[in-house]
């Protein structure tokens, strides 16, 4: 099997099995964003506790990439700090725009290098990363 079909596959099944898909209670910090070039919308819920991401749950609709981002985000800060979270979604953003960056732990989301080819899918593999960023940044302030 060729590295993209695995990648192919790694997307396809977030996109049909996503993790942490679903709703948090009203205490949650909850962050609505949208991609109006493509018509991708998130949810975001995050549920942090003492500096501590506990939880981190999505709804939304759009295409494979967006709600497959979410669900790998949503694997990938849960019981993260929240500075954790923040750098990882840096480091995130440097690696969707084809720059270098390392997620031994997290290989999921070396299945998302082959939208950096792809321009206009840029926003839909970072919206998720968005909505986490402009949560935490809300949250602290």
């Amino acid at each position: 099997m060729e590295l993209d079909d695995l990648y192919r596959r790694v997307i396809m099944d977030h996109y049909k099995n996503p993790r942490n898909r679903g709703t948090l209670d009203e205490d949650s910090l909850t962050i609505n964003l949208n991609n109006p070039t493509c018509g991708d919308r998130i949810t975001l819920q995050l549920q942090v506790e003492d500096g501590i991401v506990k939880q981190a749950k999505f709804t939304g609709e759009g295409c494979s990439i967006s709600m497959s981002s979410a669900s790998m985000m949503t694997e990938a800060v849960t019981g993260r700090t929240t500075e954790e979270a923040l750098e990882l979604a840096e480091r995130f953003s440097t690696f969707i725009k084809g720059g270098e960056a390392e997620f031994e732990e997290l290989e999921d989301i070396e299945a998302l290098s082959g939208v950096s080819k792809f321009p206009a899918r840029i926003k839909c593999a970072t919206l998720s990363w968005n909505a986490l960023r402009k949560g935490i940044e809300h949250q602290k302030q």
